[in-house]
């Protein structure tokens, strides 16, 4: 399996909306203070830094 730079981009895509996920399920339902919100805010900016590596497919 030859990884080029779009698979490398797609697969970066995945794991960072995976632990986004998992940081704002943090925040949700384990932390009930300030540091949910902390959780959650985090796992949002790797929903951004996803959403601009799914843009960068083909374009790199």
């Amino acid at each position: 399996m030859a990884m080029n730079k779009n698979t490398v981009l797609s697969w970066a895509t995945w794991i960072m909306i995976f632990v986004g996920l998992g940081l704002i399920a943090l925040g949700a339902f384990r932390y009930d203070d300030v540091a949910g919100w902390g959780f959650a805010s985090v796992g949002i900016g790797f929903f951004a830094i996803a959403w601009v590596f799914n843009a960068l497919k083909g374009r790199v």
